[in-house]
């Protein structure tokens, strides 16, 4: 298994927390599973502030886990450190970025693990090992000691084997966080959108998980899904390109595949990322909207099933996820039974920004329901 670049011996009885490796623990090196950084990695002088926060509530790090390179796939494949093989079915990816993250609290290796996501890095890989993760709101969550992809999409989320878990995850990285409450019986606005395919045995799970759960659907079609998806993709590309730029004095030692993402960056000017800074408040618009009458939003948190390995460049992976990184709302991705499959599904709720109590709230209401 390569779901660990650094394992600890952490003594003591507190919560098992996995660090993915873009995120700084002391003493370790932080090599985002890619050559080009682990070359010149000195051991970090000091915690991020995530971690210093975890371990500050009694938090046992026991371990850095493994991830895509440079943070810069959803796959979670990787050529340099190996693939983490995906519990629920080897022959499948295990999502990515943070895909040790995944498979580590998947197969109770940790209680707790953390993950970045800037376009879907939480909640793709917890999506494609059947576990619960949260993408938090942009700029709740400190990100001093994290790696940079993206700034104005990063953020840093728990992930966990259920809701109780992540909620745990959340009271680590910010001490006195509590979840909140959420009422059976509540609206739910169930977004349609534009553009993006999804697997209609999907679709179909997650009406059925919510309307088991007691909450009524009320469809909301999205004409603004493209333009959403094609500025987060600008914005990944363009602020990517300049955080990542001088690493390409160093070509053998990032792979191909990731060297020409890099390189495509290039060509976003800065009156592209001002389109995409433009098209962020044109969807904050809608979906604020959308948040006077609903207090939350669903939709699935993959459009197809995890694809086999081999095959995941056929799909886009954050079809789904993304447009939520360039809202900066908060995210949870819940797994959810698919009829006639023994894979699960995987629900995403989204609320209003600063509202993950609301979130994991309604998600322990759902995952109940489905028990």
């Amino acid at each position: 298994m390569t779901i660990w670049l650094e394992k600890f011996t952490a003594h003591g009885d507190g919560p098992r927390l996995a660090v993915k490796d873009a995120i700084d623990v002391a003493g370790s090196p932080t090599t985002l599973a890619c050559p080009v950084i682990s070359d010149r990695a000195a051991p970090a002088e000091r915690d991020a502030t995530v971690v210093a926060a975890a371990r500050s509530q009694g938090a046992r790090v026991v371990g850095k886990t493994n991830l895509t390179e440079l943070c810069r796939a959803a796959d979670g494949v990787n050529p340099w450190t190996g693939t983490p093989e995906n519990p629920l079915d080897a022959e499948r990816i295990p999502g990515g970025s943070s895909s040790g993250s995944a498979v580590a609290v998947a197969l109770g290796e940790a209680d707790v693990a953390l993950g970045t996501d800037t376009g879907g890095s939480v909640r793709v890989p917890a999506a494609c090992c059947g576990v619960v993760g949260l993408k938090t709101t942009h700029g709740r969550v400190p990100v001093e000691g994290v790696f940079p992809l993206a700034p104005t999409l990063d953020t840093v989320g728990p992930l966990g084997r259920d809701v109780a878990a992540v909620a745990l995850g959340m009271s680590l990285i910010e001490p006195g966080f509590a979840a909140g409450a959420f009422d059976a019986g509540a609206m739910i606005g169930r977004l349609r959108p534009e553009g993006t395919v999804v697997a209609a045995a999907l679709d179909s799970a997650v009406d059925a998980a919510l309307r088991t759960a007691g909450l009524i659907v009320a469809d909301e079609p999205v004409d603004c899904w493209p333009a959403a998806l094609d500025a987060g993709n600008t914005l990944i590309l363009g602020e990517g390109y300049r955080e990542h730029r001088h690493l390409l004095a160093y070509p053998d030692r990032i792979s191909s595949r990731i060297r020409r993402r890099i390189e495509r960056g290039e060509q976003v000017t800065d009156g592209m990322l001002d389109e995409a800074y433009a098209m962020r408040a044109t969807l904050r618009e809608f979906l604020d909207k959308l948040f006077e009458r609903y207090p939350l939003l669903a939709l699935p948190s993959i459009a197809q099933p995890p694809p086999r390995i081999g095959a995941e460049r056929d799909v886009d992976l954050t079809a789904l996820t993304l447009p939520f990184n360039v809202s900066g709302d908060p995210a949870l991705a819940l797994p959810i039974p698919v009829e006639g499959s023994a894979l699960p599904g995987s629900l995403q709720l989204i609320a209003p920004a600063n509202h993950e109590g609301r979130l994991l709230a309604a998600g322990a209401l759902i995952e109940a329901a489905l028990r």
